[in-house]
């Protein structure tokens, strides 16, 4: 038997930002999701691939195209995670909507993966449940819940994802 392999791919977002205690800021920094499988002992292989380090509301079009042709050209994974920014998560989620025969899963985070209140360990847990059982498509987990990629927004009043 073919022993369980997802592909993850980063994009950046807050799941990835560090504070820079000298500008009082965040950046996005390198992707946390390695690390956080490494600390979780998971009994599958995965492959961890950076296609940007951006905040989701500076990706572009291009970008997404980015996304989409890394994983329509990845012939020997049907099983994706996506780290993104939340803000755009839906856009996103939509730009991959005609891809065929894969899982593809976006998760985030609304804190950063390094503080200990933040929720990337929790989501990053349900992509990984989340991509391994459902059917093909494009799915969105967040806040507790695996949503349709066509049928979710996020709501920006209780920055919280909703069924549209």
């Amino acid at each position: 038997m073919a022993r369980l392999s997802i592909k993850i791919l980063t994009t950046g977002g807050t799941i990835d930002k560090v504070y820079f205690d000298a500008k009082s800021t965040y950046e996005v920094g390198e992707p946390q999701i390695r690390e956080v499988l490494e600390r979780s002992d998971v009994a599958f292989d995965y492959t961890v691939e950076t296609l940007c380090h951006k905040d989701s509301l500076d990706l572009t079009d291009a970008d997404r195209r980015m996304i989409h042709d890394a994983i329509t050209r990845d012939t020997e994974h049907r099983l994706f995670i996506v780290t993104h920014g939340t803000d755009t998560m839906t856009v996103t989620a939509r730009a991959l909507l005609g891809i065929k025969d894969k899982v593809i899963v976006l998760t985030g985070a609304s804190q950063p993966a390094r503080f200990s209140t933040s929720n990337a360990i929790f989501n990053i847990g349900g992509a990984v449940a989340a991509v391994q059982t459902k059917p093909p498509g494009v799915y969105i987990m967040m806040n507790g819940r695996v949503f349709d990629g066509d049928k979710v927004r996020k709501n920006q009043e209780t920055r919280k994802f909703e069924d549209v």
